[in-house]
């Protein structure tokens, strides 16, 4: 009788699914962007990584926190997440050049600043997180925005294209055209 126990205590933890290990990965630098596959220690901001049922110890890193927001309420998005992880903006040592490799906090508890005048990595606005809500509200008392739980992030925020038009050295695309119609007609004649 005992063995048989023993012998149904092993089948069912052999038959029980290993627990993914889902703790946030340290940023090496190694680490390159899910969407623009560029490494993350070149760019300023906050980043994100998002873990996926499957894949235990090998996360989607974003170079955004708007990115990984965007990439968690996509339709096409189809793998199952289990945890997203989003750096501490006021932890210490954090600065927006060198936001942080450790300090990473789960994303539903964070409080984001949503609509200041700060940009992340890539270029777009930027949601910055902080686990204490006093440093939330003080950033945007700085910066600008308002203090939201993730819940609270509009679609619009981190889905809505951007507007590049307004960047420091960028032309517009009348400018654009009209340069590429000049290069065409001397490589064409």
């Amino acid at each position: 009788m005992k063995r048989a126990l023993i012998l149904a205590a092993l089948l069912l933890t052999a038959c029980q699914e290993e627990k993914q290990d889902i703790s946030p990965v340290e940023l090496t630098e190694t680490a390159v962007g899910h969407y623009c596959q560029m490494e993350l220690l070149e760019h300023p901001g906050p980043k994100a990584q998002v873990h996926l049922e499957g894949a235990a110890g090998k996360p989607l890193f974003f170079s955004q926190v708007r990115d990984a927001v965007a990439y968690s309420r996509l339709p096409e998005q189809d793998g199952v997440i289990l945890a997203i992880y989003v750096n501490d903006m006021g932890a210490a040592g954090a600065t927006w050049d060198i936001p942080g490799t450790k300090n990473w906090i789960a994303a539903d508890t964070a409080h984001y600043v949503v609509g200041s005048e700060v940009e992340g990595g890539m270029g777009a606005p930027e949601l910055v997180p902080f686990a204490d809500p006093e440093k939330a509200a003080a950033f945007a008392a700085t910066k600008g925005g308002t203090v939201v739980q993730l819940a609270e992030v509009p679609d619009a925020e981190v889905i809505a294209p951007v507007d590049q038009s307004s960047h420091d050295g960028m032309e517009g695309d009348a400018d654009f055209n009209k340069r590429l119609k000049s290069l065409s007609e001397r490589i064409g004649g």
